[in-house]
C-alpha cells in the first residue's frame, strides 16, 4: 500500500535536503518504496566519534533525516511535519563504510506519525533501531 500524499522521488527528496546537515554529513537517499524511504551515510571525519567508531549523534541524525523526510511526503499540501521526540537503541559499533537508514510507518494520524528506523551496515548487520513521533501541523 502506497503511503505518499505528496509526490516522491530520490530527486525530489534531495533537492528539499541542501544546504542543510544532510549534506554535511554526506547522507544520500537511496530509495523509496511505497512504504519505505533509504538513505545511506558514511562512516568518516565528519560522523565518528573521537574513539573511532559511528557517533551515535551521527545514527541519530541519520534516523530523524530518513523519518522526517518521509513524515513529509506522507501529509497534504498545507500541512508539514516536524520531530516530537526520538528514541534510539545502539546495538553495533562500526568503523567504516556506509550504514543505511530505513524508515516505515508505524502510525500515520492526522496530528501525530510514528516511524521505525532501522540503521544496517553494509553487511546487512543492524547496527541500531529507533523509534521517531513526529507532529504533524498546519502551514501558516
Amino acid at each position: 500500500m502506497k503511503i505518499w500524499k505528496r509526490e516522491i522521488d530520490l530527486t525530489r527528496v534531495t533537492e528539499r535536503c541542501k544546504g542543510t546537515m544532510v549534506d554535511h554529513l554526506g547522507i544520500e537517499f537511496t530509495e523509496v518504496g511505497d512504504d519505505f524511504l533509504i538513505a545511506s551515510m558514511p562512516i568518516d571525519q565528519r560522523t565518528k566519534q573521537p574513539v573511532g567508531i559511528m557517533h551515535g549523534g551521527a545514527s541519530c541524525a541519520l534516523a530523524e533525516t530518513v523519518g522526517s523526510t518521509a513524515a513529509n511526503f506522507c501529509v497534504l499540501e498545507g500541512y508539514y511535519c516536524v520531530g516530537l521526540d526520538i528514541n534510539i537503541n545502539h546495538l553495533r559499533a562500526i568503523r567504516s563504510g556506509l550504514v543505511f537508514g530505513t524508515a516505515k510507518p508505524y502510525h500515520l494520524g492526522r496530528t501525530t506519525q510514528v516511524w521505525g528506523i532501522e540503521i544496517f551496515d553494509e553487511k546487512k548487520q543492524r547496527v541500531s533501531v529507533s523509534r521517531l513521533t513526529m507532529a504533524v501541523l498546519k502551514t501558516p
